[in-house]
């Protein structure tokens, strides 16, 4: 057995001195929950009367407190494709329950929103605090101390992420995350690509648009980019969260339902009146977290989860920051290219061997904690499992011991890459990452004059007006989550798409976001302090040299220094009012920066634990 890289064991014990403090009170609230108070034996026999009065053929066996009742959070909706599957796993849930003498109930649901729906409209600016919202919705579902187990139905961006925070406060009841699969292929992503830059261009009408996006949207499930939601379940794979593998198998297929079958007699298998007892707050610990930064290196995933997984550990009382993420990706080579990284998506990156060639991969070179406390085994060997179907039963066979596709998956000693991608710049304009997957090496430093814009709309009518047929920075400032609540600015990626194919260099610089689907364009972003506030990034003005270089870790104002000190920063746009953004004013005005997770609601928890 390979010995664990000696960065990887360094960063860790790092993380584990730095948490210490915060993590004790942590762990010891979830022991507090178990022993004091947050399950059935506390309740009167009017509360217990209630949690089970329409339990009806489980009603019985509830009453009796002799068997697990489990509780299910989910984000069911059949607006989204990702959710729609969840519509019928309630009951296959429960009848899965009785299987093992256990029941189930649904606790609450969670709202679930899509980016792709909202991209670029004023419904994306409650995007991000969607997630603390879905966390304060899990945790009422789970308030009533009816539940021994939990398991969370949840797929999307924000919806994962906010489940788990949710759920970590009741870190003493063990839970398993249920996916729901990707939807099958459509169109190539490269047709798909080619549509947007030619509609961006006026060369095809929305006609023709709508139709290619309808032809690669076409059915339940996840989108089949390698965007933020299928990132959400190759972490859930690494940590140890799911069953194994169980992140990209089709909806309506029998693998399917047999792995959330499976789900539900493993959490009833792992209470506390067991001898395996595994509750989510001991599983989600540091090097669990480690894990998550490491497949999210080595697969290429969202630069969303920069965001998420500072937020993630913060629940469970962990602290971790971009450092930790930049020194990872140093040493994790990239072993994945799904589209928008590659031509492939994530259907072609399970077909090639999936999360069990890249968990395999990764144990056997010493880039991954093996010894974790996984929901399914002992450790995280097993999630080096491929599952089938054998005689219509369930079970787990090894890896490949080769890559079925190496344009898709490579092994880590023919790496597509030899590190991760992920890096962190920093300079007079603050903190910030940028994700170089995709990039071409020779686009890794621009330098060039920026454009500052307020919103993301105003630079598309400069790109329409041919105002910015030019090398260029652009600059989308008061896009932070205090600002507007920190929208994605994927709206922008085939206008810039386009004038990097024609020849200019282009990068963006942003405090806000741009999509878990970022690809060719260097984009520099989540720039902390935000504009709002006095971050340097409200110093820039129209002309002013700005270099961004994931060579050398450089994000930075080329501006006498004098010069720079004595700039005030402007007055802020007015705030829009539409899409009930003002019903989250309280969030903007408490948020986090973003490299401590963007929360609204982290701060103020720890404060009390």
């Amino acid at each position: 057995m390979t010995d664990l890289h000696p960065t990887i064991a360094a960063v860790t014990e790092r993380i584990v001195q730095r948490s210490a403090p915060r993590r004790q009170k942590y762990l010891d609230l979830i022991r507090r929950g178990r022993d004091a108070g947050t399950n059935r034996d506390q309740l009167s026999c009017g509360n217990l009367a209630h949690g089970f009065a329409a339990a009806e053929e489980d009603k019985g066996v509830i009453r009796s407190g002799g068997a697990m009742n489990i509780g299910i959070v989910t984000s069911y909706n059949d607006m989204l494709s990702a959710h729609q599957p969840y519509g019928r796993y309630p009951e296959a849930i429960k009848i899965a329950a009785r299987e093992v003498g256990a029941t189930a109930q649904v606790a609450g649901g969670v709202p679930a929103m899509c980016d792709g729906v909202t991209q670029g409209q004023a419904g994306m600016d409650l995007s991000l605090f969607s997630r603390d919202t879905i966390a304060l919705a899990t945790a009422v579902s789970l308030s009533h101390a009816m539940f021994e187990g939990v398991l969370l139905l949840g797929i999307c961006d924000k919806i994962v992420p906010g489940l788990l925070i949710g759920a970590l406060r009741f870190g003493h009841l063990p839970t398993i995350l249920v996916p729901g699969g990707p939807m099958p292929s459509g169109l190539a992503n490269k047709e798909k690509v080619r549509i947007r830059q030619l509609y961006a261009e006026g060369k095809v009408g929305k006609a023709e648009l709508l139709e290619a996006e309808a032809a690669s949207y076409h059915g339940a499930g996840t989108c089949t980019f390698y965007g933020t939601a299928n990132s959400n379940q190759m972490m859930m794979e690494i940590m140890g969260l799911h069953m194994p593998n169980a992140a990209f198998v089709n909806p309506g297929t029998k693998l399917r339902g047999e792995l959330t079958r499976a789900a539900t007699h493993r959490v009833a298998a792992i209470g506390w009146d067991g001898d395996d007892y595994r509750p989510l707050g001991e599983c989600v610990d540091e090097k669990a977290i480690v894990n998550a930064i490491i497949g999210l290196l080595a697969t290429g995933g969202s630069t969303n989860h920069a965001i998420h997984l500072p937020a993630i550990a913060r629940a469970a009382g962990i602290t971790i920051d971009w450092t930790d993420f930049a020194e990872l990706s140093d040493v994790i080579p990239l072993l994945a290219r799904v589209y928008p990284n590659g031509a492939g998506d994530v259907n072609n990156f399970q077909a090639a061997g999936g999360m069990a060639w890249i968990i395999t991969q990764l144990l056997d070179n010493g880039l991954l904690h093996r010894d974790i406390k996984t929901v399914a085994r002992a450790d995280l060997t097993d999630y080096g499992k491929e599952p089938t179907l054998d005689n219509d039963a369930l079970v787990w066979k090894d890896a490949p011991d080769q890559s079925r596709d190496l344009t898709m998956l490579r092994p880590v000693s023919d790496p597509f890459s030899a590190d991760g991608g992920m890096r962190l710049l920093s300079g007079n304009l603050g903190r910030c990452i940028i994700k170089v997957s995709a990039v071409d090496p020779a686009r890794w430093t621009i330098e060039a004059p920026a454009r500052v814009f307020h919103n993301q709309d105003d630079v598309l009518k400069a790109f329409k007006a041919g105002a910015l047929e030019q090398d260029v920075i652009v600059v989308v400032r008061f896009q932070g989550p205090r600002a507007n609540g920190m929208p994605e600015l994927h709206k922008l990626t085939p206008a810039l798409g386009v004038l990097q194919d024609r020849g200019f260099k282009v990068a963006l610089l942003t405090d806000g976001r741009m999509s878990g689907a970022s690809g060719k364009v260097p984009a520099a972003i989540h720039l902390s302090p935000e504009a709002l506030g006095g971050g340097p990034i409200g110093k820039l003005r129209d002309g002013d040299i700005v270099r961004v270089c994931a060579r050398t870790g450089v994000v930075e104002a080329l501006v006498d220094a004098p010069e720079w000190a004595a700039r005030e920063a402007p007055v802020p746009p007015p705030p829009p009012y539409d899409t009930g953004r003002e019903l989250f004013a309280l969030f903007r005005h408490h948020s986090d920066l973003a490299e401590e997770g963007a929360s609204p609601i982290l701060a103020a928890m720890e404060a009390e634990i």
